[in-house]
């Protein structure tokens, strides 16, 4: 790997809660991928999966508005001519393209959080007309919960796996290139130029992080209890 340029400074880019966030999401999303292959009794722990990702996903769509600076849409969803530029490594001063999530990561991460919300949600309507249903099932009808059904055991399930394996791919490409990924997902910092936007991650971003997920949470298990 390149060594530290000099004039780098240690930057906090990925706050706490980001951080949390991204790995319980990884471990809840690999779960819940295995149970639903084992099946059986496993499957009491899929929808213990599916519900944490559900809290999950709603935290992270109100994180995205008052997170940390780089874990807020604002700062990483680009247009798609910006997102051109930066395929064509044309970088204006100021955008800063490369600290959070690139232009190319952040349609990538979209993806993947739109195709887990369809998961999730198909998964609460879904029958397998054996012996276990989604908590929501009951307030559809029976073809309407079986398409929903088809869907997320078929299309849904595969589509995330593909997303899941080309992420590790590119955080295997980007680290064979000299870019370190996961090392900022862990500490949360990066070496960057002078002048780069730092988030905030102090306590009182922790507690309002706490009280949204607890929120989150609350709602969740509101909802799925019926």
């Amino acid at each position: 790997m390149p060594g530290t340029q000099e004039g780098e400074n240690s930057v906090r880019v990925w706050d706490l809660p980001t951080r949390v966030f991204h790995w319980l999401l990884a471990v809840c999303v690999i779960g819940s991928i295995s149970t639903a292959k084992i099946g059986g009794n496993a499957m009491e722990w899929h929808f213990r999966f599916g519900y944490v990702i559900f809290t999950l996903l709603a935290f992270r769509l109100l994180w995205g508005f008052v997170g940390g600076h780089w874990s807020r849409f604002a700062s990483f969803v680009r247009w798609p001519g910006t997102t051109w530029r930066y395929l064509r490594g044309d970088h204006r001063p100021g955008e800063w393209l490369d600290i959070g999530h690139s232009p190319l990561g952040a349609w990538s991460v979209l993806a993947m959080l739109a195709f887990l919300v369809a998961q999730v949600s198909t998964g609460l309507f879904a029958d397998d007309e054996i012996a276990h249903s989604g908590p929501l099932a009951k307030y559809v009808s029976t073809a309407t919960s079986l398409k929903l059904t088809a869907y997320h055991k078929t299309i849904g399930q595969w589509v995330l796996i593909t997303l899941f394996a080309l992420h590790v791919i590119a955080i295997i490409v980007y680290y064979r290139r000299g870019r370190d990924l996961v090392r900022p997902m862990i500490s949360g910092d990066k070496l960057l130029p002078p002048g780069a936007p730092a988030a905030v991650d102090n306590l009182r971003t922790r507690m309002l992080a706490a009280v949204l997920a607890l929120a989150c949470g609350a709602g969740v298990a509101w909802l799925v209890s019926g």
